[in-house]
């Protein structure tokens, strides 16, 4: 196919754990899609959109080693085929199943590929994968805040947290890719800046600007510096662990997805501790600083904003994130994609998940009654105005989107083996290199 921005949104399936693992928090359960996917794919349509950040439940799909329930995915999955919309699919975002226990079980990333690669199997026509959403938000809350999953409250915890989850992110792209050679993965992660209060706070800020890389750094097969080497073996990364990242880069295979809400810029005081910011720096500022780092097209993944008394503080929330994503475009980063999370309203993000309140948070983009919001009809003009008139960057990927209708075309089969040739030349090649040194 041609060129094209990918304006998304996406369905929330959010599952951790919480009250010591006794309460798992479904969020499509308590908004309602499990009855309504059928009309919330309607409202993808109306709003002109074809690109959906979606996933299966894992908790209810994946039920053990090679055992899995594909019901619900089977039913929703060939709906979105029918429909022509490409899933962005989230196969683990924030929670495991029961069964596996937590994010600190050192077995998780070699299952959690085995499950990858089975999807994969099952969905062939499937392209587009965030494996792991938001990896490091994922470590921070399970591993170090004690909020979700293992509710841990150390950095020997998140570490831990860490290594497991991205090393599964990683081996689940390799696990995908001997399925379907042309899939493209967009990462999905929280794009944060910690800012000093005074002088004193200079040095726990710098710790924290190191740390929010660590995630993607690891992913993306690049070396830490020497602060941040220490502090992961201090805290039970081994050298051998270390390496495992390192030689195994899928870089060429991503697109950064950066997420950004109000609440990702925080003010550090003296001894460590942090409130939230607001607003200083921006998408913009913040997205020049992760793509001056890894050098990769990037993605809007995430942004939202409640629909507060006024009734237009998310429209303007919107046209702010759009004016900054024509921003870093226009500076010359490779901007291909942006979504506004999620199409309907949240339950009890308000308390971050950690409280089974039942609270709905006015987020989406349509209401739990699955009416339109004033963002949502703003969003639908938006993509109006700007889908046929933007000249995607999407020529800066090395493999180009094929959308779910075209997947059994000639072209695109011949494109996917061509890549798969092309990646098993590369194999041969680097083991030849290495046999003569």
């Amino acid at each position: 196919m041609g060129p094209q921005f990918l304006f998304a949104t996406g369905i929330e399936n959010s599952n951790p754990t919480i009250q010591n693992g006794t309460v798992r928090v479904d969020e499509l359960e308590k908004c309602g899609h499990y009855q309504h996917w059928q009309k919330d794919f309607d409202l993808v349509q109306e709003l002109g959109i074809s690109f959906l950040r979606y996933g299966p439940p894992i908790h209810t799909t994946w039920l053990g080693p090679g055992k899995y329930d594909w019901s619900f995915a089977d039913l929703t999955f060939q709906d979105l085929l029918r429909r022509n919309i490409a899933p962005i699919v989230d196969l683990c975002h924030f929670g495991v199943p029961d069964w596996i226990g937590n994010f600190q079980n050192p077995d998780f990333p070699d299952l959690f590929a085995q499950y990858a690669y089975a999807f994969a199997q099952r969905f062939p026509w499937v392209q587009l994968y965030t494996p792991v959403n938001e990896m490091f938000i994922c470590a921070q809350f399970s591993g170090y805040y004690g909020w979700w999953n293992e509710q841990l409250t150390t950095h020997r915890g998140f570490v831990t947290a860490l290594k497991h989850i991205v090393k599964a992110n990683v081996l689940a792209m390799k696990a995908i890719l001997k399925v379907r050679a042309n899939a493209i993965f967009i990462q999905s992660e929280s794009s944060e800046y910690f800012h000093a209060e005074n002088p004193a706070a200079i040095g726990p800020a710098e710790v924290m600007n190191a740390r929010r890389f660590l995630s993607l750094d690891l992913n993306y097969g690049r070396r830490v510096n020497s602060q941040m080497y220490e502090y992961l073996l201090d805290n039970g990364m081994t050298r051998d662990e270390y390496h495992f990242f390192l030689g195994n880069n899928l870089k060429q295979h991503c697109i950064m997805g950066n997420d950004y809400y109000k609440t990702n810029e925080h003010r550090v005081s003296p001894d460590g501790s942090t409130r939230a910011a607001g607003e200083i720096f921006g998408y913009h500022v913040i997205t020049r600083q992760y793509h001056e780092r890894y050098r990769l097209p990037v993605m809007h993944t995430e942004t939202n904003l409640w629909q507060g008394p006024c009734g237009d503080e998310a429209v303007n929330w919107l046209w702010k994130e759009w004016a900054n994503v024509l921003r870093v475009r226009n500076d010359g980063v490779p901007v291909i994609g942006f979504t506004w999370y999620s199409l309907t309203d949240q339950v009890d993000w308000d308390s971050a998940l950690r409280e089974n309140n039942g609270n709905v948070n006015p987020l989406g983009l349509y209401d739990l009654d699955r009416n339109i919001r004033p963002v949502g009809q703003a969003y639908k003009q938006l993509i109006a105005d700007w889908d046929q008139v933007l000249p995607t960057h999407s020529v800066c990927l090395q493999v180009p989107i094929v959308m779910p209708e075209e997947s059994n075309r000639l072209w695109a089969k011949e494109q996917e083996q061509d890549i798969k040739k092309a990646s098993a030349d590369k194999s041969t090649s680097q083991a030849n290199d290495a046999a003569t040194q």
